[in-house]
């Protein structure tokens, strides 16, 4: 099994006229996304911003819940916060999760693009041996094109079932569902130790 990590990036992504901009970190999206991805097995979960501000409101709320009076209020907070790192660029994100090691980069993407692979062959791919896999997605109205030209593959997008052509989820909903679909079946070998303490 690939050991595998998700990056959240901020810039560079698209406003709705396809623009390069940085979007602002949402509180919702830190929590939820870090809940999801350590309930399937992820090992880091990446928030990438180039403005240390915003880093550093990331690094607040989860030393409230790793060392503060969340972890007691709530504990189960605290191991999904604990997997949540953040890092300046999509560059910085690779050199922590390879340690200097080649990094398979993932891209998603609300619409379908040229030479996307399905999601099952996504999830068999996890199943065999490889580089370490990080999969990213974008805020505001996606990733940058830049962004996707970095990727080793890139992922089909979640297809609504909507006759009207309605499709837009939020990124938390799209990870969870993502997730679920690449390793809802796979039956992980986690360390029960680790979780609240």
């Amino acid at each position: 099994m690939r050991r595998i990590a998700v990056a959240l990036l901020h810039y560079p992504v698209l406003d709705r006229s396809a623009q390069e901009v940085t979007t602002a970190i949402t509180n919702l999206d830190v929590h939820d996304i870090a809940r999801s991805a350590f309930t399937y097995g992820f090992e880091k979960y990446y928030v990438v911003h180039p403005i240390l501000a915003q880093r550093t409101l990331v690094q607040r709320v989860r030393a409230h819940w790793v060392d503060g009076k969340g972890k007691l209020r709530i504990p189960d907070r605290e191991a999904p916060m604990r997997i949540v790192e953040t890092v300046p660029t999509i560059e910085d994100a690779f050199q922590a999760w390879g340690g200097g090691e080649p990094v398979e980069f993932w891209t998603t993407s609300a619409v379908s693009t040229a030479g996307a692979i399905s999601h099952q062959d996504a999830a068999a791919l996890l199943t065999t041996e490889g580089p370490n896999v990080l999969i990213g997605f974008g805020t505001g109205w996606g990733m940058s094109p830049r962004l996707h030209d970095l990727s080793t593959r890139r992922l089909e997008p979640i297809q609504s079932p909507r006759i009207d052509g309605y499709n837009h989820l939020s990124v938390r909903a799209a990870a969870a569902i993502l997730f679920d679909r690449l390793l809802g079946n796979a039956k992980l070998a986690v360390d029960a130790s680790v979780g609240p303490s």
